[in-house]
């Protein structure tokens, strides 16, 4: 499912960011789409910090990545969406995105590292793509019976 676009940055969609921080630290993640948690906005909340660091929430509200490098750089991805699989995906190593921050301003940030590849991830969220279509068929159809599998054990265990 594609999200919609944020019509207004408010108190109300300042607390479902809130929200949303609360619900990543939980999980524990490092990033998550509004359409994770069946909200189906363009809003986006991501932490990178390490352990050791003080937690550093951003959120991105429409965001547009609008450029990306021809450099690629390959992470061990996951998804609190799909518990328990992390596969390796291929995606650019830097990308620009354009977005409207907590208080609803214009911003455009250069990412890199995980923060780029965190960045993709969620976006990707917001259009209706999960990290498994970054992979093979073979690797996607052996994650999906992996995961069938799981949720069928779950149901009569």
């Amino acid at each position: 499912m594609i999200s919609k676009p944020v019509e207004r940055v408010d108190d109300e969609l300042r607390k479902f960011l809130d929200d949303m921080c609360a619900t990543m630290y939980a999980a524990p993640g490092i990033g998550l789409a509004a359409v994770q948690v069946r909200v189906l906005k363009r809003a986006v909340v991501i932490d990178v910090s390490r352990d050791e660091e003080a937690r550093a929430p951003m959120h991105f509200i429409n965001p547009e990545i609008t450029w990306v490098s021809d450099e690629l750089s390959t992470y061990d991805e996951g998804c609190l969406s799909i518990p328990e699989i992390y596969e390796e995906v291929e995606r650019p190593s830097r990308c620009r995105v354009n977005f409207l921050d907590y208080e609803g301003a214009e911003q455009e940030m250069e990412c890199e590292g995980l923060l780029s590849t965190c960045i993709q991830h969620e976006v990707d969220h917001l259009n209706g793509i999960l990290f498994l279509d970054h992979l093979s068929r073979l690797k996607r159809d052996r994650i999906t019976k992996k995961f069938i599998k799981a949720r069928r054990l779950e149901s009569t265990g």
